[in-house]
C-alpha cells in the first residue's frame, strides 16, 4: 500500500512525531489511503462567535473562526475540518458538537489520533444529522470501543454513502458488520479503508460479500489484518465484481500459497488495477509458480513484494509476468534474499520495463555479479527513467564492483535518490569507488539525496566531500549518519 508507515497494532502505538494532516482533493475520483499534507488558506476572514440562536447564513458561517478552532490553530478549509492529532479532550468534543450547527456544508471531518474520541463517539453520532452533506469521516486511531462501533453503525443508516476511515482501531475487529451493513448495492463508495482493524476471519468473509455490492470501489486496503487469510476465498470472489478497482493493498494479511492462487484468479477481472501491495506475507513463498493472472494487469504501475520470502522459482514467475506489464513504474523486492545471485533472472524485467522509476532491492543479499549485471543494464540505457534506486543493506559487494557501478551511474540522468547504506551493525571503509560516485553525481542534474550510512569516511575523503558540498552549494544531501572514525582493525 504508499510507503503508509504501517502500524503493528491499534492500542500499542505511539503518535507520529509530525502532524498527520489530510487534504480534501477536489475533483479527484479517489484519494490516497495515506494522509496528505494540506496547505491552509491564508485569507480566511475571522469574526466573533455568535450564539446558536443568532446563527448567520451558511455562506457567512463557513469561514467564521470559532473560539474552539483558534485554540487549536484550526479552521475549516474548502468544506473540510481537520482536527487530527489535536489531543482533543472530552470538553473539546462537546465544543465540537456545539459547533456543528454552524457548519451545514461540511463535507469532510478528520478527528483521527485523538484518544478521547473513544467512549464519546456516541455523542457525536447523535448529531450527525446536522452535517447531512458529510462525505468523509476519518476516525483512525481513536481507541474506539465496541459501544462506539455500535453507535457508528446506527448513525450510518442516515448516511449510507459516507466514506469511513477507522484504521488502527482494534475493537472494530469482530464488529465490522455493525458498521458496514448499511452499504447498499450500487453504492458510490470508492474507498473503504480497513487497515489494522484486527479483523476476524468472519469479518473477512463479510468484506467479500460487501464487495459484491460496492462495484464502484477504487481503493481497497486491508493491510495489517493478519487473520483474514483464511477468508481470502470470499474476498477474492468479491474482487471479481470490483471492475473499477485501482489500488489493492493486502500488506501483512497472513496470506499463504493458496492465497496466491485465489488472487491470481481474481486478477483476470481487475483490468484497471494500478497498484498492488501484497508485501510482508512470508507464507506465500513458492506459491507464484504457474500463476499467470498478474500478466493480465497491463495497467499496473506499482508492485510491492517486499519481505515475501520469494524463492528462485517465484523470481522466474515474476520475469514471465512482468514482461507483459509495460506501465510498471515501481518495483519493490526488498528483503527477499533469493534475489541475491539471481538478479539475472530479472534481466528481461529490467530491460523491458522502460517506464520503471523506482527500484528497491534493499537487503536482497546481492553479490558482486548482481551489481555488475545492474551496471551493464544501466550502461545500455534500459533504466533511463529510473528516479529512485535502493541498494541498501547489501554488504557482500566488493570494492571493484562498487567502482563499476559508480562509473556507470551517470547514465541515470533522471535519478533523484540513491541509497547504498550498510546494515546497522557493520562498518566498511569507503574505497576508490567514492571518488567515482562524486564524479557521477556532477553529471546527474536531478539528484538530491544520497544515503550511505555506516560507510567509514577517511579524513582525505571527508575533506573531498566537504569541498564537493561547497562547490555545489549543498544542493545534494549526503546522508552518512555522521562521520565514523576509521578503525581499520575492525575492517580486516
Amino acid at each position: 500500500m504508499s510507503q503508509t508507515g504501517n502500524k503493528s497494532s491499534s492500542d500499542g502505538e505511539t503518535k507520529p512525531q509530525s502532524l498527520f494532516v489530510n487534504k480534501c482533493i477536489r475533483g479527484s475520483k479517489f484519494r490516497s489511503p495515506k494522509a496528505e499534507n494540506r496547505k491552509e488558506s491564508n485569507d480566511l476572514k475571522t469574526t466573533a462567535f455568535r450564539p446558536s440562536d443568532e446563527t448567520p447564513k451558511p455562506n457567512m458561517m463557513r469561514w467564521r473562526k470559532k473560539p474552539f478552532l483558534p485554540k487549536l490553530g484550526k479552521n475549516p478549509v474548502d468544506k473540510c475540518l481537520d482536527l487530527n492529532n489535536c489531543r482533543l479532550t472530552t470538553a473539546d468534543v462537546r465544543e465540537l458538537l456545539a459547533l456543528l450547527p454552524s457548519l451545514p456544508d461540511l463535507e469532510e471531518l478528520d478527528i483521527s489520533w485523538n484518544d478521547f474520541i473513544g467512549r464519546t463517539l456516541h455523542l457525536l453520532m447523535q448529531q450527525m444529522h446536522l452535517v447531512s452533506k458529510l462525505k468523509v469521516l476519518r476516525l483512525g486511531r481513536c481507541r474506539l470501543t465496541a459501544d462506539d462501533v455500535r453507535a457508528l453503525g446506527e448513525a450510518l443508516k442516515a448516511l449510507p454513502e459516507l466514506e469511513l476511515n477507522l484504521s488502527w482501531n482494534s475493537k472494530v475487529g469482530g464488529n465490522l458488520p455493525l458498521i458496514l451493513r448499511t452499504f447498499r448495492e450500487g453504492s458510490k463508495i470508492q474507498m473503504p479503508e480497513l487497515v489494522d482493524y484486527a479483523l476476524t476471519s468472519e469479518d473477512g468473509a463479510f468484506v467479500g460479500q460487501l464487495l459484491l455490492r460496492l462495484q464502484n470501489v477504487e481503493v481497497l486496503d486491508l493491510s495489517i489484518n493478519r487473520n483474514i487469510g483464511g477468508s481470502l476465498n470470499s474476498i477474492a470472489q468479491g474482487l471479481k465484481s470490483t471492475l473499477n478497482l485501482k489500488v489493492l493493498k493486502l500488506h501483512s494479511c497472513g496470506l499463504s500459497q493458496k492465497s496466491v492462487k485465489l488472487l491470481d484468479a481474481a486478477f483476470r477481472y481487475l483490468c484497471e488495477l494500478r497498484a498492488l501491495d501484497i508485501s510482508c506475507n512470508k507464507e506465500m513463498s513458492g506459491g507464484f509458480e504457474d500463476s499467470p493472472g498478474l500478466a493480465m494487469l497491463e495497467h499496473l504501475e506499482g508492485l510491492d513484494l517486499r519481505q515475501c520470502s520469494l524463492m528462485a522459482d517465484d523470481t522466474v514467475w515474476l520475469t514471465e509476468a512482468s514482461v507483459h506489464l509495460p506501465a510498471l513504474e515501481i518495483v519493490n523486492l526488498s528483503w527477499n534474499k533469493c534475489v541475491g545471485s539471481n538478479l539475472k533472472l530479472l534481466l528481461e524485467t529490467l530491460k523491458l520495463s522502460t517506464s520503471l522509476q523506482v527500484l528497491r532491492l534493499s537487503s536482497c543479499s546481492l553479490v558482486t555479479e548482481d551489481v555488475a549485471l545492474l551496471a551493464s543494464v544501466i550502461q545500455t540505457g534500459h533504466l533511463a527513467r529510473l528516479r529512485k534506486l535502493d541498494l541498501s543493506y547489501n554488504d557482500s559487494i566488493c570494492d571493484a564492483e562498487w567502482t563499476i557501478f559508480c562509473q556507470n551511474l551517470w547514465f541515470l540522468k533522471e535519478l533523484t535518490e540513491l541509497d547504498i547504506s550498510l546494515q546497522p551493525s557493520p562498518f566498511q571503509e569507503r574505497g576508490q569507488w567514492f571518488r567515482h560516485l562524486l564524479c557521477a553525481v556532477t553529471k546527474l542534474p536531478e539528484i538530491t539525496e544520497i544515503r550511505m550510512k555506516r560507510w567509514v569516511l577517511p579524513a582525505s575523503q571527508e575533506e573531498e566531500l566537504e569541498g564537493f558540498d561547497q562547490d555545489h552549494k549543498s544542493s545534494i544531501h549526503f546522508d552518512h549518519g555522521g562521520f565514523q572514525e576509521a578503525d581499520f582493525s575492525r575492517l580486516n
